[in-house]
């Protein structure tokens, strides 16, 4: 239930219980106070206490309902009751109840849940890296966080860094799973899906570095093996790519047993039915097999685990069986997704869900509010921690920060990391920090981060985010299981081991890291030329680390465990984004443009004002008919706190909307004309903008053509407007009506600088359109529209 149906679902309530006025105000109590989870799952309990008749009365109200709100978790519910009738019942009592299975099958079923429960039913909770902490271990069902995750394919094509276009859009899809987006929860993956019309054999979950797709495959495992749902699948077999790399040509047979060795008396049996299995594949992206979805080619005995994979998801190999894959959205790009029937992205923790987690890894309130509330207030570092590897990030650096200082003072809330690039500085300064004692004969500090910064740009640029033993050797990575184990993971046992970084961004950050360790003009310059190349982004975030590491202040933080770090490098890259300024706009008399925005943010990151002052000279920024976020407002408004001499702002339907627009009202003190043409703007950005006026003196033209200014806080724009020196305002198109006339009135009444006003195509008839009459022909207006 969302709440947009609250009120329908009230009557709902009403028609299908027969409550009375004091049934309804418990019920309410109930949704205010514990939750709508709860009080759905308390209205359904009672609903079907109540029998037959309250339930069918429900489902005439849920119809009803979908009229004024289609809402797509609705609608597939009531389109799988119609297509699947009498047959649903059977399937929900099969998941609760499962199959009916010999005793030697329900034995060695057992056995096999004993195996995964062990296998899934604790998460390790790592502690900071280089800390004598021991990892700490909770029951998955205690400490497991809900991750968001949508039905949605359209959004595997990605133009930029995944983890930048996944971020910038969070905030979007997340306010449209309200209304528009489906989501599904664990249970709901084999259901019914309604964009396919089928229930799908076949699921691909896909989901960005970090965002929490294995840990979500442990979760539903677990689910599976405690009874909580799909008990339709005798039995569950669980792989990561990354471990069926290593196998040669092999059988189906023989890839499970390698797995699950104690099934071997039994596997012929439980291959005998394949629609009561699933086969989960974790980390598509992992895979060194191309997998080619479209081939129907059949195999003799062995083959590659990939084609493998690829048959029993075409169900040319155990027809009937059901398949679950997981895959990082770059990968989808360059796989024939179609014979999927579902296909699912985890858009990871809600707001309430990231706090959750600060709480969980803190254990201390007042220490995760302080944290949690300051990384909030940071909207680079916030935008980011949807993902929740990049909030144990985050929260480890202010562990440390809060360790090495036990009482918070504001002075320390000042020193904590402003940007990305101050917060990986930091967390690998701790590292080395409690790390620089153990230092094995010569191999120094240096020289590791040196190896593993080569192979981490090798690994980006190719792209590739897991190593082995040939890469260590080829890179001259030392691994001497102290600083090495601080920085990446093993997995596997020897010959087979595996290495990946701590988390992707990590890798991006050694890869920017080393240009600075061992400056080569010609190696930098190369980097930086291939980094621009790469048109799906894989690099944006290296290319942001190396202007953030531009910084001096920055790149102090490192000094005592590496070195000078090199200022030659930071010339380099700053002469780069003077370059690519030029090119971009060439004539600097003009406004600048939507392509400056990767540069805007490369000037961000490396917090060097005096730069963006000598890059963009124009007295003019604008952009126009570019998307922008609020994050991409929160950096334009250091770029305009920076320039000292802009005095004219014009940003043209780019979408920026309430939240966009309170990230750049503080740069938008000095500016003599700000236009915010068609930018859906609601009378929620009237407060913003009355801020924004009292607060400049020198604002003569506000422009605010075809926004949707109607409403309460209207009045709040036209009171600043009494005080301002605003010479020409444009209200067009902006839905006022007669409610606004009074507003109106007292601000053109009371302005003594005021020359033009449009207010064309707005409805101001009515009963208050007298008073606008009025103050029209005491004011001091030369033009009216």
């Amino acid at each position: 239930m969302t709440p947009e149906n609250q009120e329908n679902m009230d009557q709902a309530l009403h028609k299908a219980i027969y409550a009375s006025g004091s049934a309804l105000l418990k019920y309410r109590a109930i949704k205010e106070g514990l939750g709508i989870a709860c009080f759905s799952h308390t209205l359904l309990h009672n609903i079907q206490d109540r029998g037959r008749g309250a339930v069918l009365r429900l489902w005439e109200c849920l119809y009803a309902v979908k009229k004024d709100h289609p809402h797509p978790n609705l609608l597939a519910v009531l389109d799988e009751i119609r297509q699947t009738g009498e047959g649903l019942v059977d399937q929900i009592l099969l998941d609760e109840l499962g199959h009916s299975l010999t005793p030697e099958l329900k034995d060695i079923q057992e056995r096999h849940k004993q195996h995964l429960m062990e296998k899934t039913e604790t998460l390790v909770e790592h502690r900071p890296p280089g800390s004598t902490l021991e990892p700490q271990r909770f029951l998955i069902n205690e400490r497991y966080v809900n991750l968001i995750v949508v039905s949605a394919d359209q959004f595997r094509q990605r133009s930029q860094n995944e983890l930048i276009q996944t971020g910038v859009k969070h905030e979007e899809c997340l306010k449209k799973t309200q209304t528009e987006l489906e989501q599904i929860s664990l249970n709901k993956l084999f259901h019914w899906n309604q964009q396919s019309q089928c229930v799908p054999h076949a699921v691909m979950v896909s989901g960005v570095p970090g965002i929490g797709k294995t840990t979500m495959m442990q979760k539903f495992v677990n689910d599976w093996v405690t009874g909580k749902h799909y008990q339709r699948f005798a039995f569950v077999f669980f792989f990561r790519f990354r471990d069926l790399n290593r196998l040669e040509e092999v059988s189906l047979e023989e890839m499970i047993l390698l797995q699950y060795p104690y099934l071997k008396s039994h596997i012929g049996n439980i291959l005998q039915d394949p629609e009561r299995l699933l086969f989960i594949f974790d980390g598509l992206d992992e895979s060194n097999h191309q997998m080619d979805f479209k081939s129907s080619r059949l195999f003799a005995n062995k083959t590659i685990s990939g084609e493998i994979v690829v048959s029993l998801v075409r169900q040319s190999l155990l027809k009937g069986c059901s398949v679950l894959i997981t895959s990082r959205p770059t990968r989808l790009a360059s796989v024939d997704t179609r014979v999927f029937q579902r296909i699912a992205e985890i858009m990871g923790f809600l707001h309430g869900d990231r706090l959750t987690f600060f709480n969980n890894f803190f254990g201390n309130k007042e220490l995760s509010e302080k944290a949690f509330h300051y990384v909030q207030e940071n909207d680079t570092l916030y935008t980011f921690c949807y993902i929740p590897s990049y909030c144990w990030i985050i929260c480890t650096v202010l562990s440390m920060c809060f360790r090495a200082q036990p009482t918070i003072t504001d002075q320390l809330m000042a020193s904590l990391p402003k940007t990305v690039t101050q917060l990986f500085v930091t967390f690998v300064s701790n590292i080395l920090a409690n790390h620089c004692q153990n230092k094995d004969g010569d191999h120094t500090v240096q020289e590791l981060l040196t190896s593993i910064g080569w192979m981490a740009e090798h690994g980006v640029m190719s792209p590739m985010i897991v190593f082995d033993d040939r890469h260590l050797d080829s890179f001259r990575v030392r691994n001497d299981k102290y600083l090495f184990s601080c920085f990446m993971m093993e997995s596997g046992q020897p010959p087979d081991v595996d290495y990946t970084f701590l988390h992707l961004t990590l890798q991006e950050f050694f890869a920017a890291l080393v240009h600075f360790i061992a400056y080569s003009p010609d190696r930098l310059q190369k980097t930086l030329d291939e980094a621009e190349s790469h048109k799906d982004g894989r690099a944006q975030i290296l290319l942001r680390f190396l202007c953030g590491l531009s910084d001096s202040s920055t790149r102090s933080m490192l000094k005592s465990h590496v070195g000078e770090l090199s200022s030659q490098a930071a010339k380099h890259v700053i002469t780069w984004i003077q370059e690519k300024i030029a090119e971009k706009v060439p004539d600097k008399s003009q406004a600048v443009n939507g392509e400056l925005l990767n540069i805007f943010y490369y000037l961000h990151e490396s917090r060097n004002k005096a730069l963006v002052s000598q890059c963009i000279e124009s007295n003019k920024v604008g952009f126009s008919e570019v998307p922008l976020s609020p994050l991409d407002c929160s950096v334009m408004s250091f770029i305009l706190q920076s320039l000292k001499e802009t005095q004219e702002v014009n940003i043209y339907s780019c979408n920026i909307q309430d939240e966009g627009l309170k990230k750049l009202i503080p740069a938008l003190h000095n500016i003599k004309s700000l236009s915010l043409i068609s930018n859906h703007l609601t009378d929620r950005s009237c407060p913003h903008l009355a801020s924004g006026i009292r607060n400049n003196k020198t604002l003569r033209t506000l422009d605010l053509f075809m926004n949707n200014l109607e409403g309460s806080h209207f009045r709040d724009l036209m009171e600043a407007l009494i005080t301002s020196r605003i010479e020409e305002l444009e209200l067009s198109f902006n839905r006022l009506t007669d409610r606004s006339c009074p507003h109106l009135a007292s601000g053109i009444r009371n302005n003594q600088t005021l020359r033009r006003l449009g207010l064309s195509r707005n409805n101001l008839k009515g009963r208050h359109f007298r008073d606008l009459m009025e103050a029209l022909t005491t004011s001091r207006l030369e033009e009216l529209q």
